[in-house]
């Protein structure tokens, strides 16, 4: 049976200083979680000595790696420059993601700016394509995960996520949860998350439901979608019908908490124990 394991968005609030990824790693480990989303989110700014070392350290400490491409990429971009500018951020995040060892790149992949999002989706699976394919001819072996995203304004929608996810090799959704209930004002319930997995089952196999990567945390919202995230405490959204459903459908991979930094990690076992008491 696949295995679901928890942990954070980044490096646990707990660690000592100085707040280190190594250790972050290793307090994740003695928090008792088994996984952690290292951010690139404001640049890759990590080294290919640096990276090895987490690579050594996350597999002393068991701990699975996922990595986090910066938020500055727009595969629909109008500018040349700015296109081949996300397309490199991607590139190097999954470099240097592979050599720390991490499994995954999530990406915010783009932005409608007004176009149709159909035209978008062309454009966006055009760079995709060409992304996997550098990284084959690199030899380098991590999949690529664009995000179901909270804005209305954002490319994103869980169908547009797994159509990218079915047409490329080496591409799979990552499935944030809070994103989409902000983004419809809907999706909150045990029937609705359920509805979610099956549409992943029957799109990508099994194997989409087997080797899944998500974000779950509290968030707060418009009508335009995501505002901010929120510890689960502050927030309407029904994590423990989520993990029911996760359960019932047999899921695993990834799950990692998005919560606010200072209750992160807090949350993140929240999951964790609700999941392995159902």
């Amino acid at each position: 049976m696949s295995q679901l394991i928890f942990g954070p968005a980044g490096i646990p609030n707990s660690t000592p200083e100085p707040r280190t990824t190594l250790g972050g790693i290793e307090r994740v480990r003695q928090l008792g979680l088994d996984c952690m989303e290292v951010q690139f989110v404001q640049g890759v700014k990590m080294g290919e000595a640096s990276a090895r070392l987490v690579r050594d350290v996350a597999q002393k400490n068991q701990v699975r790696l996922s990595v986090h491409a910066p938020y500055f990429v727009n595969l629909n971009a109008h500018e040349p420059e700015k296109l081949t500018a996300s397309e490199g951020r991607i590139l190097q995040a999954a470099r240097i993601g592979y050599l720390c060892g991490a499994e995954t790149v999530n990406v915010h992949v783009a932005f409608y700016l007004g176009d149709p999002p159909d035209v978008v989706y062309g454009r966006v699976k055009a760079v995709l394509e060409r992304v996997v394919q550098h990284l084959k001819r690199e030899k380098i072996s991590i999949i690529i995960r664009p995000e179901v995203m909270g804005k209305g304004s954002q490319f994103g929608t869980v169908e547009e996520i797994l159509n990218l996810s079915a047409e490329i090799e080496g591409v799979l959704p990552t499935i944030d949860f809070s994103h989409w209930h902000a983004r419809t004002g809907q999706n909150n319930s045990y029937a609705e998350f359920m509805g979610v997995l099956k549409q992943i089952e029957t799109k990508l196999g099994r194997r989409g439901i087997e080797n899944m990567h998500m974000h779950i945390s509290g968030i707060k919202y418009s009508k335009a979608g995501e505002l901010a995230h929120l510890r689960f405490d502050d927030s309407d959204f029904h994590y423990q019908e989520l993990l029911r459903a996760l359960k019932d459908m047999g899921v695993g991979g990834m799950a990692i908490c998005e919560s606010p930094l200072e209750y992160m990690e807090e949350d993140a076992l929240t999951l964790q124990e609700t999941y392995r008491k159902l």
